[in-house]
């Protein structure tokens, strides 16, 4: 998942601060907790569907093998890893490159298309991940004598605390905790590379499942039922995509120097759960059935430690979520929502109040709805395989257009690997997989009605070209009934003006010594702020642009303090949408419920000044 929101100069100060081990403690904590936790359920779900016979248990340790290496390591960790924006990844970063590299045409709309779903599929997966993690570590409880008649209602109620807890402490900040985050899951790991190796000890010949070989004689043993188990074995790689989208917060190098021990970590502890299921063909709950069987005594505590990973990754996938909807509200995809900044030291913690009680009613809704950890599973891998799927098809669009046109073929091959286990998902449809499609159609027909009705809105509100504005306003303000003071006047682009200002300052004749014309542009780079201030645009009138990367946290009133402004009144327009049209009504009520610009920007209460022009769209 992508990461918190993060100032230039955050970045720039843990580039410098962290070294060698200590980026890879902190990639372990911040990075690698949903991927991480995919082994408490990988093994056991695939194998609650196939028999564990010799030959499935070899050809599905290969299959997970393969799946991380060419789906994480080769199409994140190398390929996507290398394309980035001033460090930054993820799939809004690769839709900038392709718009930079394509400037307009078909290829530029379809790039637009699928990061609009691409995007929506990782908020749908920030609802299941969560869930399943969570549910799965909570299930081990069965395995402690004294609670193995836990009823299953009883196991999703302590989970559904568990998530109640984590949502309620968000708008606190995570700042504090996040610190030791990375310790605790870098001894998380520690214990199942050590679990896995001791598993191993007692069946050493399992290693050879790496040989590709068991993979292939695994479908033609199975066929069709072989592509199906795929759809499960995708679990072994949730949270893969988080490589590339939280880059930007670590720095490439930690975070693949880290994923080369996690890799290790995971498969050993893979290739244990298969040395144990070889063993224990009847076990249920493999990896705590086989922690247990190593040692009764250390199971809580390993069980302790699970719960606090599924925590520590479902805080990653929440601030991931946070972070998208704001890359989403800053390059004008979402609405605005409230956005609170709840560390006075670090600029990329922040909290959408919105956003963040939304997504635990749904966590909590699907524990409620799938009451198992086995049940989830089936709704899960669509919406993971459909969005590596899309990262796919957007880095063969930008290679094409590069001088590295020798990688195409290589990504053609690895999209094509992720067709195969994004349509081996279609079976899961009946089963659940149907709601990650409801998950993420919700933020999906936002984004559109959105950025669709933003459009309409603005030509029907027929906005009055500078040239023809200027006339009349030279005429007023000659007039020398003007108010003292500065006034700003907030507008999107500085070429053209909004009715708002036209019904303010021609039809009312407010006017004030200093007009001020304010325009904030979001460039399509991540960081960086510049101010153009233009003081002879006419008569008492100045233009104030403001430049800022998409990824920029901005404080408007000291941008304002700093370049000798200090402003009597704030006007800001206010549409009030008359329409017939169902698509039109979405659009207006989502404009009302969310925070206006002036709002969202937190500019002082007392200054402003709003003005409602009746628009029909």
């Amino acid at each position: 998942m992508p990461p918190l929101l993060f100032s230039k100069a955050d970045y720039m100060t843990q580039k410098h601060e962290d070294s060698f081990w200590g980026g890879i403690v902190k990639a372990l904590g911040l990075v690698f907790g949903d991927i991480g936790t995919s082994p408490i359920y990988t093994l056991t779900v695939v194998f609650a569907m196939t028999k564990p016979t010799v030959a499935n248990v070899y050809g599905i340790l290969s299959l997970v093998f393969w799946t991380m290496t060419i789906l994480v390591t080769a199409e994140y960790a190398w390929l996507a890893m290398s394309l980035g924006r001033k460090g930054q990844g993820g799939e809004i970063v690769l839709r900038e490159i392709i718009i930079k590299l394509f400037k307009k045409g078909r290829i530029l709309a379809f790039a637009g298309f699928l990061s609009f779903l691409g995007v929506s599929l990782l908020l749908g997966d920030g609802v299941i991940t969560p869930a399943i993690s969570i549910l799965s570590a909570v299930e081990g409880l069965l395995l402690i004598p004294s609670l193995a008649a836990t009823k299953q209602s009883v196991l999703v109620i302590i989970a559904a605390l568990i998530a109640f807890t984590l949502f309620f402490f968000q708008s606190r900040g995570t700042d504090k905790m996040a610190g030791i985050f990375g310790p605790i899951m870098l001894v998380y790991f520690g214990a199942l590379l050590l679990s896995g190796l001791i598993s191993i000890s007692g069946t050493p010949g399992i290693v050879s499942a790496v040989n590709p070989w068991h993979a292939l004689e695994f479908f033609r043993q199975n066929g069709f039922a072989g592509y199906i188990v795929l759809s499960e074995v995708i679990l072994c790689s949730t949270g893969g995509e988080a490589l590339y989208a939280d880059m930007g917060h670590l720095g490439k190098k930690p975070i693949i120097r880290a994923w080369y021990f996690v890799f290790a970590a995971l498969y050993l502890n893979y290739l244990g759960q298969g040395a144990f299921i070889l063993r224990n063909p009847e076990a249920k709950n493999i990896l705590f059935a086989m922690i247990q069987s190593q040692s009764a005594l250390l199971y809580i505590p390993f069980l302790i430690l699970t719960i606090m990973a599924t925590i520590i990754a479902s805080q990653s996938i929440i601030s991931g979520v946070f972070s998208i909807v704001y890359q989403g509200i800053t390059t004008r995809l979402m609405p605005l929502f409230k956005v609170d900044y709840t560390s006075s030291q670090i600029q990329s913690q922040i909290y959408i109040g919105a956003v963040n009680w939304t997504l635990m009613v749904a966590v909590i809704f699907v524990m409620f709805f799938f009451q198992k950890s086995g049940n989830l599973a089936a709704a899960y891998g669509m919406a993971v395989t459909g969005s590596m799927t899309i990262t796919a098809l957007m880095m063969i669009m930008v290679f094409s257009k590069t001088t590295k046109k020798w990688k195409v073929p290589i990504v053609v091959i690895i999209a094509i690997i992720d067709i195969v286990y994004f349509t081996s998902t279609f079976s899961k449809f009946p089963h659940g997989a149907y709601w990650s499609l409801i998950l993420a159609s919700i933020p999906f027909a936002t984004i559109l009605i959105w950025t669709n009705g933003q459009r309409a809105l603005y030509r029907a509100l027929r906005p009055l070209e500078l040239d023809i504005f200027m006339l009349s306003y030279e005429q007023i303000y000659a007039k020398d009934k003007n108010i003292s003071g500065t006034a700003l006047f907030f507008l999107k682009g500085l070429d053209v003006i909004p009715p708002y200002i036209v019904h303010c300052v021609i039809r009312s004749n407010i006017i004030y010594e200093r007009n001020i014309f304010i325009s904030i542009v979001r460039t399509d780079e991540p960081f960086d702020v510049s101010c153009h201030h233009k003081k002879d645009v006419g008569t008492g009138l100045e233009f104030f642009e403001v430049n800022a990367g998409y990824m920029e946290v901005l404080d408007i009133e000291k941008l304002l303090a700093e370049n000798g402004i200090k402003e009597k009144v704030i006007f800001y327009g206010i549409e009030d949408i008359e329409t017939r049209n169902p698509l039109w009504k979405v659009f207006a009520l989502i404009k009302k419920l969310t925070p206006n610009f002036v709002q969202f920007n937190k500019l002082p209460a007392a200054k402003l000044q709003g003005v409602v022009t009746r628009v029909e769209m």
